[in-house]
């Protein structure tokens, strides 16, 4: 398995994708549907940053409309006119597969379209023997540490098989942000096994097994686990819960999209937290920013597809 430098912040997670663009062409970003005023101006912050150059797929003339209302400057960007929704997602797709754009960033299109023209069999992008899921990177609001959470976003209700997938596809992230032997804490509203009343208790002391088996890899799986005990130390010591895991998880595996997607608005909303967020699973990492996501959360995004683009061709 390659080794990479350790990514510890977002803002080192920038500072590593600007080593490898720093003197080269940079990555392209293929924005399906591009009129849409917060995709703009986070494609124009990642080109005039160094993370990556959009290539506009859409309506055109109502994306330069948009651009000039909100003083952001295009002009240097390739751009596709192909209004249709389908059209836009399909063309996306095939920069992709002609090797002309790395990665892939949803505009003004829906999740659904977009990821339906990823997973043409005969069109999209080739899956990477998985499936598609969510997961987002963001810095602990107890102690700064760069965290991922999945799956937010995509799949509603995973069932065991579903979710030894998504762990998977949240650990080859892991990996390639440079944490070595990840700590994965699988999600629930209690520590004990409580089936059938909780059935994902019963999923986390499964995928717990697994791990010992050594179905994940290098890689420190525990559930099921309350998200207190997953991410404070303190609560670990004042329950008397000792494991490597405990008050220092790496992923937190939620239960379903509704558990993740709570717990990743709860971050950003209560809290503040900066996300960057991707669809993984298949050859192109998808950019798929929620209208709720600030600014940085959409550069942030870009800035970890870029990563994961360049570390997935090394």
């Amino acid at each position: 398995m390659i080794e990479y430098e350790a990514v510890t912040s977002l803002n080192g997670l920038v500072r590593n994708v600007l080593e490898h663009t720093r003197g080269g062409p940079l990555p392209r970003v293929a924005i399906a549907r591009s009129a849409e005023g917060h995709v703009l101006r986070a494609g124009v912050e990642a080109y005039e940053r160094g993370v990556a150059e959009p290539i506009l797929i859409g309506d055109m003339e109502e994306t330069r409309r948009i651009a000039d209302e909100r003083g952001l400057d295009i002009s240097q960007f390739a751009s596709i006119h192909m209004p249709d929704d389908a059209q836009a997602v399909h063309e996306a797709v095939q920069l992709f597969r002609r090797g002309e754009a790395h990665f892939i960033m949803k505009g003004l299109v829906s999740t659904a379209v977009l990821l339906k023209g990823v997973l043409n069999k005969e069109t999209g992008v080739p899956l990477e023997g998985r499936i598609l899921s969510h997961v987002a990177a963001f810095e602990s609001p107890i102690d700064g540490r760069l965290m991922l959470i999945t799956d937010p976003a995509v799949n509603i209700a995973p069932n065991l098989q579903r979710k030894v997938a998504i762990l998977k596809n949240a650990l080859d992230v892991a990996r390639k942000l440079g944490i070595p032997r990840p700590k994965v804490a699988v999600l629930a509203a209690t520590e004990k096994i409580n089936y059938p009343a909780m059935p994902a208790t019963l999923d986390g002391d499964i995928l717990t097994k697994m791990a010992r088996q050594g179905e994940f890899g290098d890689a420190e799986v525990l559930g099921p686990l309350s998200l207190d005990l997953a991410v404070s130390r303190q609560a670990a010591c004042s329950k008397h819960f000792e494991s490597p895991v405990a008050g220092c998880a790496d992923i937190l595996l939620a239960p379903n999209i509704e558990a993740g997607n709570i717990l990743y608005k709860g971050l950003t909303v209560l809290t503040g937290c900066t996300m960057a967020a991707v669809v993984v699973g298949s050859r192109a990492p998808v950019v798929v920013p929620s209208r709720g996501d600030s600014d940085e959360s959409k550069f942030h995004s870009l800035a970890l597809a870029s990563l994961l683009a360049h570390r997935s061709e090394v």
